[in-house]
């Protein structure tokens, strides 16, 4: 049997599925490169794809031993189906998949892992906390940099590469979530809303919240609760 009747596909589909989700392309070894494999010993075609996404990428030594596995139970299977056993080449591909499964999970892993330049996760929690449970005072910028001691400069740029906001901003968010939080949850009046949120009266917390949520918060109650509420 020639070469031909190799599925070339399979030897480029694990490289290629990697390298799709990072916004790269994957054209996988030449033809040439897989003429060039003994019609016999199909799986050369490892080292072909491998010496392929090496030159390709040189990135692609991170989880290369991911790629390598998955690339030899592909050529496992493509044997055993030349073979006819159709079972030993199922089982192949679902390792195959299964191992594709874990790489994608510790890329994801490696995606969630803190921004370059961002808080710790200490900080994170440390700060966030000290937030949620200052809300009805006055919250200074100062005093968030000290509890993740640092300048007020790095963790203003700090906190922004975390949060995608500065901390004047999410502090504000948070004032409004509050309020939603107790909007629903009580008969409060908005006056008295807003003071329990640390803002300074009820156009304070009106201002706000229609930059925030987009809308009147007596609109906003008015629609969650089906009834006319006192303001």
């Amino acid at each position: 049997m020639d070469n031909s009747s190799i599925p070339i596909a399979l030897v480029g589909l694990v490289p290629a599925a990697c390298d799709a989700e990072a916004g790269r392309r994957y054209a996988g070894p030449s033809k040439a490169a897989v003429d060039a494999v003994p019609p016999d010993d199909p799986s050369q075609l490892l080292q072909v794809s491998a010496r392929a996404t090496k030159d390709a990428d040189p990135l692609a030594k991170h989880g290369f031993s991911f790629v390598r596995t998955a690339i030899a139970e592909l050529c496992s299977a493509i044997r055993s189906a030349l073979d006819d056993e159709r079972g030993t080449a199922e089982d192949s591909l679902r390792r195959a998949a299964d191992i594709l499964r874990q790489m994608g999970e510790t890329r994801s892993l490696a995606g969630s892992e803190q921004p370059r330049g961002g808080l710790a996760p200490w900080q994170i929690r440390k700060v966030t906390s000290y937030i949620d449970a200052n809300l009805d005072r006055s919250i200074r910028n100062e005093e968030l940099a000290a509890i993740a001691r640092l300048n007020a400069s790095h963790f203003g740029r700090a906190f922004r590469n975390s949060f995608g906001e500065p901390p004047h901003e999410y502090v504000i968010r948070r004032r409004v979530e509050r309020a939603q939080g107790l909007m629903l949850s009580t008969s409060a009046p908005l006056s008295a809303i807003a003071l329990d949120c640390g803002l300074a009266d009820q156009a304070h917390l009106c201002r706000l919240f229609r930059r925030v949520v987009g809308e009147s918060p007596s609109a906003w109650r008015r629609a969650r609760l089906g009834e006319p509420v006192s303001v």
